[in-house]
Order: structure tokens, then C-alpha cells, then sequence
């Protein structure tokens, strides 16, 4: 059983010195070290990290991880349920594996299909992270990677003339569009957006906290251009243009 210890800093000019004081005050012994590299962000989805990645594919069952703070690796609660998702994943195949090679038969994780390549790539494109994806297609995050391995930050690092891609934005989307978005033909990955909103009660009617890049809140605009016409009600005439404000804000 190894000891795994993982460590980050968010820019150039920070250095692993505190983190380096409290591991070395818990005495680990013989670890196994994963450091990425300087001005690693916490907006970036540890999944997506490439040293956690690399820890990852060394860790196994039994191994500890050992980080200064909770920070370093994870920022807020989905952060924490995708790696433990992942995890399970990892666990349940290594178990299915140590099986294989006793002769008993266990399943094996599939590959994206080839149909369903362009639809993972946009999603990922769009915001979704690669242990959402993994839940989606019930396959490895190995295969999300395989499918998006031109796309991942590691990737697209090392091309300056690559654009960085758009980060998330979240913006409350009236109660009256989203009830109307929601009976309306929408890609997947705009309904997806839809379907992981936060409802935000207020008084009689509520909003609809969406999270999701800014190409994805435009094109849930133009959906709903309907409701700027004369057969929509004022309430929703007025509800679509609060939302546009919202939305054409993001280019200022």
C-alpha cells in the first residue's frame, strides 16, 4: 500500500513551501509524490488535472492519498462526488480485472461508440466534465478521454495558437422561459443544462440558476425568440427579455 500525496498552487509566483511543512509534519512514509505544474487553477476540474490523473492511473485499492489542504484537490461538493465517482469506477474495474485473472468472466468497460464521439466531444466542449460524461454513457473515464483526447487541457497546452476554452457562467434564467425551453425541441446538451438548473423560489414564481458556457446560454436565447412575438403574454414577453439583458451582458 503506497502513499500518494498530491500537491497544487494556483499561480506562477506561489510556491509548495507551506504545503512541503504540513506533509512533512505528518511523517508519511516513502511517498509517492504528484506535484502539478505552477499556475494549475482550482477552476480547473481535478479530473482534468494532469498529475491527478497520473495519480490516478498509479493509485490503487489500499493506497492513501495524503494533501495540506482539502483545497488543493477539490473546489466545492460536485468536485469531491465526480472523484469519488471515478474512484468507485476504478475500484469496481480493478476488482473485475484481479477476477479475469483468477478465470472468472466480469464485464468489461466499453469504448464510446463511434455514432456518439461528436455528441461526448461537444458536451465536454460545452462544460460537461469528463466523470459526468462517464455517468452518462455508463463507460470509463479513460474512454471520455480517449474520445476528447485532442480537446484536454494537456492537449491543447502545448498549441499557443489553440483558444482556451470558455469558462462556466452561471446566469438566473426567468421561470417563464425555462418552463418554455423545457417543451421545446433542445439539443442534449442544452436540455442537460436545463436538467442540472437550480430552481430559486421567488414569491409566486422562481428562476432558474443555469450553469453552463456563454455559446450554450446564446443558443437557449435564440430558442425562445418565439416569446418576443405577439402571441407570448407580456409576463412572458418581459420574463425573455430579462433573460437577453443577462445574456448579452456576457459580451461586454
Amino acid at each position: 500500500m503506497a502513499n500518494l500525496v498530491y500537491k497544487r498552487v494556483s499561480t506562477d509566483q506561489q510556491s509548495t513551501d507551506r504545503q512541503n511543512l504540513v506533509l512533512a509534519e505528518a511523517d508519511i512514509e516513502q511517498p509517492v509524490t504528484f506535484e502539478e505544474e505552477g499556475g494549475t487553477s482550482s477552476r480547473l476540474h481535478p479530473l482534468e488535472r494532469p498529475k491527478f490523473g497520473e495519480l490516478l492511473t498509479y493509485a490503487r485499492p489500499g493506497d492513501t492519498v495524503h494533501i495540506s489542504e482539502m483545497f488543493r484537490l477539490v473546489r466545492g461538493t460536485q468536485h469531491i462526488l465526480d472523484v469519488l465517482d471515478v474512484l468507485q469506477r476504478e475500484l469496481t474495474y480493478d476488482g473485475l480485472r484481479a477476477a479475469e485473472a483468477k478465470g472468472n468472466k466480469g464485464g468489461r468497460r466499453p469504448a464510446i461508440p463511434a455514432a456518439k464521439t461528436d455528441t461526448v466531444r461537444t458536451a465536454y466542449l460545452e462544460g460537461r466534465s469528463i466523470a459526468a460524461l462517464a455517468r452518462d454513457h455508463d463507460v470509463s473515464r479513460g474512454a471520455i478521454r480517449t474520445a476528447a483526447a485532442d480537446l484536454l487541457p494537456e492537449y491543447t497546452a502545448a498549441d499557443p495558437g489553440t483558444p482556451a476554452p470558455e469558462l462556466l457562467v452561471v446566469l438566473d434564467m426567468p421561470g417563464k422561459v425555462a418552463d418554455f425551453l423545457r417543451n421545446t425541441d433542445l439539443e442534449p446538451s442544452e436540455r442537460a443544462v436545463l436538467d442540472q438548473g437550480v430552481t430559486v423560489r421567488r414569491g409566486q414564481g422562481y428562476t432558474l440558476r443555469v450553469t453552463a458556457v456563454p455559446a450554450v446560454h446564446r443558443r437557449l436565447l435564440d430558442r425562445c425568440q418565439l416569446l418576443d412575438g405577439t402571441s407570448a403574454i407580456p409576463a412572458q414577453r418581459k420574463a425573455r427579455r430579462e433573460y437577453a439583458n443577462r445574456v448579452n451582458a456576457l459580451d461586454q
